[in-house]
């Protein structure tokens, strides 16, 4: 692994030389910078803060998401990006507490393209399991599934992508024991083993197959694909297993996100989902009770205005027994909630 470094900051190294040597034979892209800002209203029917998925947990009143601020630059063969969040949703409520910081780096990476099939990377990335993202923009329902709160957020480490044609790609990575941190443990270091198998057989259908092992983190599996099957109808598709490292803990779940483009300013997301706990697990996942399990049902609508987005919610949580709350403050099999998120991409 100290080779597969050297080898990557050599060749880093020997392109940023040759473009000060001769500026005119490397092509350098013009600084990149990107982000958002987004803020929320949520109110839970049963005046409880119920729904422990990430993201959009404050009850009656109005919050903020995050600032999100991205560079990307490129020079010759060699990419950088570094992106960095201040807020409750891209510091405190997606990463661990490291020394009470208020910001979070989401990504921090360079890359090589060894050539126009091969591109090496190392450094701190997002994750590459799951279907939903930290950042608002990239996702059309505001609040996410239990799918994306439970698992990976970020993985830290050195991976290679391949593509073999256009339709097929694969990579394959070592990464840090364990999710969502900037450093591993130094008595176990690289201990993760990541791939992700890439395919588009037909237009408009991209699928991934995606797989992280490690003896500290456990192992995942999941696929996530999307089709586009008409100019304004698309399908997503989530489904994903997660063994921790104790016997019978961890999760299953599957997830339905078909959504309908009406027009350039306004579409419909529907996310259906269910979410399993295995019977393990000692304490509960996020949002769910051991050996229990959920459906939700969120619909979204996304208005447009430039570079604004109003994102409506309507979301209906149902769980096996009743591990929710109720106006009453009793236990409760559903819960359900409504929130208005404004969001602003640059």
């Amino acid at each position: 692994m100290k080779k597969t470094l050297l080898i990557l900051a050599l060749a880093l190294t020997t392109s940023a030389t040759f473009a000060q040597d001769a500026p005119a034979a490397a092509e350098s892209t013009p600084l990149e910078i990107s982000g958002s800002g987004d803020l929320y209203y949520k109110y839970d029917l049963s005046k409880n803060p119920n729904i422990g998925t990430s993201f959009a947990t404050d009850q009656n009143s109005v919050s903020l998401g995050m600032i999100d601020i991205a560079l990307k630059k490129k020079s010759g063969k060699a990419s950088f990006v570094g992106e960095v969040s201040f807020g409750p949703r891209g510091a405190g409520q997606s990463i661990p507490d490291v020394g009470g910081q208020s910001f979070h780096i989401q990504n921090l990476y360079a890359s090589y393209a060894a050539s126009e099939k091969l591109t090496l990377t190392a450094g701190y990335m997002s994750t590459f399991v799951g279907y939903e993202v930290i950042s608002p923009l990239g996702n059309l329902n505001y609040s996410t599934s239990y799918l994306f709160t439970n698992g990976p957020f970020q993985n830290a480490g050195v991976k290679a992508n391949y593509a073999f044609t256009s339709k097929v790609g694969l990579m394959v990575g070592l990464f840090n024991d364990q999710w969502n941190v900037y450093q591993a443990d130094s008595s176990l270091g690289l201990n993760a083993f990541g791939a992700q198998l890439s395919l588009s057989p037909v237009e408009g259908l991209n699928a991934y197959i995606n797989y992280l092992d490690g003896s500290a983190s456990g192992t995942i599996i999941d696929l996530t694909a999307t089709y586009q099957i008409t100019e304004k109808f698309k399908l997503g598709i989530n489904a994903a297993d997660y063994s921790g490292v104790a016997d019978d803990t961890g999760f299953t779940g599957f997830a339905l996100y078909p959504s309908y483009a009406v027009s350039k300013t306004f579409g419909l997301a529907l996310r259906a989902e269910n979410f399993s706990a295995k019977k393990g697990n000692t304490s509960a996942l996020s949002g769910v009770v051991a050996d229990e399990s959920v459906t939700a049902l969120t619909l979204s609508a996304n208005l447009k205005s430039g570079n604004l987005t109003f994102i409506p919610e309507f979301r209906l949580d149902n769980g096996s027994e009743e591990f929710f709350v109720d106006s009453d403050g009793l236990g409760t099999k559903s819960a359900s909630q409504v929130s208005l998120a404004v969001v602003y991409g640059f």
